[in-house]
């Protein structure tokens, strides 16, 4: 009786260990897309919407695929009428303010492309955050002039 005592009290602490662990990432990334690209292209540009829905601060650090070299931030702003892109280190993500990276605001560029991105297909991404887990997502690769994404695709740590 004490054997099956202890088995139940152990598999019930690894229940809630698993829970604490899931839980521990409270990140929600939905809507990754991509744009396609023309064929010699080694340049793209990723958009997403990460939503921060725990308690905490926390910070998207880096971004990568095996379809890029590199992926950095960037943010779009005009002044004085000409558009300007600044390297941004690090995305902020407060509680509960969702980040949307889109089309003349903050996105990705997506360096060092290993192909062209073609409509249709996906680019695996995979977000590191300074606190959460890590969260892979499938971004839609959507036409070479597309604005928005109107799917839903999410991803999180949960």
């Amino acid at each position: 009786m004490k054997t099956i005592y202890a088995a139940v009290v152990l598999a019930l602490g690894l229940l809630g260990v698993g829970s604490a662990v899931a839980a521990s990432n409270q990140i929600v990334v939905e809507k990754a897309w991509a744009r396609a690209t023309p064929k010699m292209a080694v340049t793209g540009g990723g958009y997403l919407t990460v939503t921060n829905s725990g308690p905490g601060e926390d910070r998207l650090l880096d971004v990568t695929s095996p379809d890029a070299e590199k992926i950095q931030f960037h943010a779009m702003a005009i002044d004085n009428g000409v558009a300007k892109m600044t390297r941004l280190l690090a995305i902020e993500l407060h509680p509960g303010v969702p980040v949307v990276f889109k089309p003349g605001g903050i996105h990705m560029m997506l360096l060092g492309l290993k192909h062209q991105l073609k409509e249709g297909e996906t680019v695996p991404l995979i977000l590191t955050f300074e606190k959460a887990d890590a969260i892979e997502v499938e971004a839609r690769v959507l036409g070479i002039a597309a604005t928005g994404d109107p799917g839903t695709q999410a991803g999180s740590g949960n």
